[in-house]
């Protein structure tokens, strides 16, 4: 991957919609190279997809949560059947698992305060091997960014090869 693969990755993360003449004469590319280098990237997985980004208080999902949750035990059977439940859960739309006091982290959106704790009483509550449950709301967004930095450059190893 070079500096034009960079440059087309950043340009359809911040609007896959553009016509490949339009992505071409952002990256100074003919549109056949550029359309050939975009399915490298595609063939490659780098971009795996692409969708619409949806204004979550218009489309009626104003409320933010973050959870917390401890597990029990952390066999591999209980991992697992944690991981396939909330894989089924639409209102968790990311699940991190994490390092420090808590075993996954997860962002959820629902309608209401209400719908949360139905969520929560009807959906996580029955996942097996739960210890613990920390919810955190957000008051709003500060910043949504949905283009990733460039990555460093490899550093040069201090030893010799």
């Amino acid at each position: 991957m070079d500096a034009v693969d960079l440059q087309i990755i950043r340009e359809l993360q911040a609007d896959g919609r553009l016509s490949n003449q339009e992505l071409a004469d952002r990256v100074r590319l003919s549109p056949s190279p550029c359309l050939r280098r975009v399915r490298r990237l595609e063939e490659a997985g780098l971009i795996r997809g692409y969708t619409a980004i949806v204004d979550q208080l218009t489309f009626g999902l104003p409320i933010t949560v973050f959870v917390n949750i401890r597990l029990e035990r952390h066999t591999s059977d209980m991992v697992g059947t944690f991981e396939e439940h909330v894989g089924r859960i639409e209102h968790i739309q990311d699940c991190y698992l994490m390092t420090g006091d808590s075993d996954y982290l997860l962002r959820i959106v629902t309608e209401s305060l209400e719908a949360y704790e139905r969520l929560v009483r009807d959906q996580i509550h029955a996942i097996p091997g739960i210890a613990s449950i920390q919810s955190s709301f957000a008051f709003g967004s500060v910043k949504q960014s949905r283009i990733y930095p460039r990555p460093a450059p490899p550093r040069p190893s201090p030893w010799p090869a």
